[in-house]
C-alpha cells in the first residue's frame, strides 16, 4: 500500500517569485495588528486565534500502526502528554456573538528527534488545526489579500461584523444553490455558532509526515463529543464557548481521533495550495492516534494566564519528519517567532516551552 504514497523530497515545495516581498507586507501588516490590538486592550494578544476559550490537558496515545503510518512522531507505540488550546481566529478579541472559525492547538510534550529550527529548544511537536479543511487564500499571493481583508474586519464595530458575517451566510447559500463550493474565507465568515467540542478540526496546509506527504484532522471519537457535532449553541453571549467548554469537562472526559491523510496525487493534492480540498476518494483520512482529554477545570485564572501569555504555539515547533509544508507555512517561519517574541515582551512574560505536564498549572 505504501507505494501508491508520494514521497517527501525538497522538490515538493516550490518557491514563488515574490515570495520574499509578499512575506515581507505580510509580516507588516500582522505587526500593525498587533500593535493596534495591544493599544485597545493595553496588553499584546496573539496576530491569529487571540480569543483562547480553554486550555486543556490530555495524553495523545498512538497505537501500534501500519507500517506506512509508522513516521516521525508515530513511528512506534507511545502515550504522550498533550496541553490543548481551543480558540477562535481573529487576532483580536471579539465577542463571541461574532461567529468565527475556531481552531485547536496541540503541544505534545517530549517528542525526540531534529528539530525544524535552531533556535527551538524545547522537545516538543506543535500541531495547530482549525475547523476548517481548507483556506481559500492558499498560497501567499491571495493570503496576502486575505489578511488585509481581514485586519480591515477586525477593525469594524461588532455590529457590522455581525452584519458582515449574516451577509456571508447569504452569499454562501447562494452560491451552494449553483453549484459551487464556497471557499474557505466564505465559509469562516459565515460559521454558525456551533459547539465547538463537536467540531473536526485541520491543518488545512500539508506537512510532511516522515518519508511522506499529508494533512492531519482530529475529529469527534467519544459519544458525548460525537453527540455534539452540528449542534447550534442557541443564545450566544460573549463568553458562552469558553463557558461550553468550562462545563463540559467540569465532570466529563473528551476523546478525539488525530487523522492523517496522504497525499498520493501532487496535482490533485498539491502542497503549494491550501485551498485545494484533498479529496477522500483519492486518500482517506487514516487513524494514527487518540486524544484524550480527562475532566478538569478548563479555564482557571492560572491556567489562562500560563495559556494565554506564556505558552505559544507554532506550527514549526517540532521535529524534521513533521515540516510543514507550502508558503503559507513558509510564511509562518517569521510571523509566528515575531508575534510571539511582541507579545512576550509588552507583556513582560517569560517564553517557555514545557518539559512536562505539571508545568501546566491546574
Amino acid at each position: 500500500m505504501a507505494e501508491t504514497y508520494i514521497g517527501y523530497s525538497p522538490d515538493v515545495e516550490v518557491l514563488g517569485e515574490d515570495e520574499e516581498r509578499l512575506t515581507a507586507e505580510i509580516l507588516e501588516i500582522m505587526a500593525s495588528t498587533n500593535r493596534k490590538a495591544f493599544e485597545r486592550h493595553r496588553h499584546a494578544v496573539r496576530d491569529a486565534h487571540a480569543k483562547s476559550h480553554g486550555f486543556l490537558k490530555g495524553e495523545l496515545v498512538i497505537p501500534e500502526l501500519p507500517e506506512h503510518l509508522r513516521q516521525g512522531l508515530f513511528a512506534r507505540p507511545a502515550t504522550y502528554s498533550v496541553v490543548i488550546r481551543l480558540s477562535s481566529a481573529p487576532g483580536d478579541i471579539h465577542s463571541d456573538t461574532i461567529p468565527a472559525p475556531r481552531g485547536m492547538a496541540i503541544k505534545v510534550i517530549g517528542v525526540a528527534g531534529e528539530r525544524l529550527l535552531p533556535e527551538d529548544q524545547g522537545r516538543n511537536q506543535d500541531f495547530l488545526l482549525v475547523n476548517i479543511p481548507t483556506l481559500s487564500f492558499g498560497t501567499i499571493g491571495k493570503y496576502r489579500q486575505l489578511i488585509g481583508l481581514l485586519e480591515k474586519n477586525a477593525q469594524n464595530p461588532a455590529v457590522l461584523q455581525r452584519a458582515m458575517a449574516g451577509v456571508a451566510r447569504g452569499v454562501e447559500a447562494a452560491v451552494e444553490a449553483v453549484g459551487v463550493e464556497p471557499g474557505a474565507t466564505l465559509r469562516g465568515l459565515a460559521r454558525d455558532n456551533d459547539h465547538l467540542l463537536g467540531e473536526t478540526y485541520h491543518s488545512m496546509a500539508a506537512i510532511r509526515f516522515g518519508d511522506y506527504i499529508a494533512k492531519i484532522s482530529a475529529a469527534p471519537l467519544s459519544d458525548n463529543v460525537r453527540a455534539l457535532a452540528g449542534k447550534d449553541v442557541g443564545a450566544v453571549e460573549d463568553a458562552t464557548m469558553r463557558d461550553l467548554v468550562v462545563e463540559h469537562f467540569r465532570d466529563q472526559s473528551a476523546e478525539y481521533q488525530l487523522r492523517a491523510q496522504l497525499c498520493t496525487d501532487l496535482e490533485r493534492m498539491p502542497v503549494e495550495d491550501a485551498a485545494v480540498l484533498w479529496p477522500e476518494d483519492l486518500s482517506p483520512h487514516q487513524p494514527i492516534a487518540t486524544l484524550r482529554i480527562p475532566p478538569q477545570d478548563a479555564y482557571s485564572p492560572a491556567r489562562r494566564v500560563y495559556g494565554d501569555d506564556v505558552l505559544s504555539f507554532n506550527p514549526w515547533h517540532g521535529i524534521r519528519d513533521h515540516q510543514p509544508l507550502g508558503s503559507i507555512m513558509r510564511v509562518r517561519i517569521a510571523a509566528y517567532e515575531r508575534s510571539a517574541r511582541y507579545r512576550h515582551e509588552m507583556n513582560a512574560q517569560p517564553r517557555v516551552e514545557p518539559t512536562n505536564i505539571d508545568a501546566i498549572p491546574d
